[in-house]
């Protein structure tokens, strides 16, 4: 007799949950280190040490995933905002995203630059920079 799988009976509830929802620094510094790691390593490519991200698998989608890729981009950079970075660190940030966006528009031969530009790591740094300098609780030992 087969064993039946048991399901949580809300899923999305389950994920929303592990997603910290608060305004201090270091809620926010798990979204968006959650989010970095969503569209840019999400699985690693077999046989290399590389890993892929939504960003790269939405170029497939011509425009519209790159629509949706600078979207998240985006949401990074307004969380940012939020923590108060300086307005040339966003100018900045917001650079990576639409350099990510330009070069992804070329349909499917766009996903390869996009695989070696990856802006949201970039912002990402940016971002963790700006956290350990004023918000040193915040910070957190990588162990990856």
């Amino acid at each position: 007799m087969a064993k039946a799988t048991r399901l949580h009976p809300d899923p999305a509830g389950k994920i929303a949950a592990m997603i910290p929802i608060g305004r201090d620094a270091a809620a926010v510094r798990q979204r968006i280190v959650a989010m970095e790691r969503l569209l840019e390593g999400l699985f690693t490519i077999p046989g290399t040490n590389r890993k892929v991200g939504l960003d790269v698998i939405l170029d497939v989608i011509p425009v519209g995933g790159d629509v949706v890729a600078a979207a998240m981009g985006a949401w990074m950079v307004w969380e940012a905002r939020n923590l108060g970075i300086s307005k040339t660190q966003i100018t900045r940030m917001f650079g990576n995203v639409g350099v990510d966006f330009l070069l992804g528009l070329v349909p499917f031969v766009g996903a390869v630059p996009d695989f070696f530009f990856r802006s949201n790591t970039r912002n990402l740094r940016i971002i963790k920079k700006h956290l350990d300098r004023h918000y040193p609780a915040t910070a957190v030992i990588d162990q990856g």
